[in-house]
């Protein structure tokens, strides 16, 4: 009789941190590693998304622990990987920065505490982030960074100019870090999701004339979910 296969995909023996891994997308990430087999760490900005989330992992078998940690907040930013060094021994084999959110409104009305914070939670926190996660990163041997990017990085979708900066520049980024980091045996890559049904995607696809403008635009007539993404 036939054997089954097994997986070519294993994460055995490997740790990560994937940030916002409470709700959509970054949550679907998190499932998906450590399903496969990886010890993860994760966060959100609050305790009660927190604790929800582990607990209904710890009754799934999944080896998922999580933190407080606002990726804006450089206190914060440092007390993650603080908090990483200890529980993975120093070394780190993958890291997905996936924190990101959007404001979706004209370019001119745009006021500059949102420009800021924008900025802040999807570019700086994200360059930040790996500044930190570096040491651990090359410490692994062999490690791999993934961030978040969007479409919205490559063509107009009425996501807002200061999003769409926010995910180009970390476009760039891949592009210089993986040059950059792969003497140290650090891959790093990006991918850049279509819209996804997610509570982020939801505020705009609920709407009947968005989301049909969306699945026109779209040569699977749909968006994707969050365990697509997260695969």
């Amino acid at each position: 009789a036939l054997q089954p296969m097994e997986s070519p995909f294993r994460l055995d023996g490997k740790c990560a941190v994937v940030t916002g891994g409470t709700k959509g997308l970054g949550r679907a990430i998190v499932e998906s590693l450590a399903s496969h087999g990886a010890v993860v760490h994760t966060c959100a900005r609050t305790s009660a998304d927190v604790d929800a989330a582990v607990a209904e992992w710890k009754t799934q078998g999944l080896h998922v622990t999580g933190s407080v940690c606002d990726v804006a907040c450089p206190a914060s930013r440092a007390s993650l990987a603080a908090e990483a060094t200890q529980r993975f021994g120093g070394k780190l084999h993958i890291l997905v920065s996936n924190v990101g959110f959007n404001i979706r409104k004209p370019t001119v009305d745009v006021t500059p505490d949102e420009y800021r914070r924008l900025m802040d939670t999807n570019l700086e926190a994200t360059f930040a982030l790996c500044q930190l996660f570096h040491p651990l990163l090359k410490a692994a041997g062999s490690s791999a960074v993934v961030f978040n990017s969007s479409v919205a990085s490559l063509v107009s979708m009425q996501s807002g100019a200061v999003y769409a900066m926010t995910k180009g520049a970390i476009n760039i980024l891949t592009k210089y870090l993986a040059c950059e980091w792969a003497k140290d045996g650090v891959r790093v890559n990006a991918v850049a999701p279509w819209y996804i049904n997610t509570p982020l995607a939801q505020q705009v696809l609920k709407h009947p004339e968005y989301s049909r403008a969306v699945t026109d635009r779209t040569p699977a007539g749909r968006g994707g979910e969050p365990h697509e993404g997260g695969s």
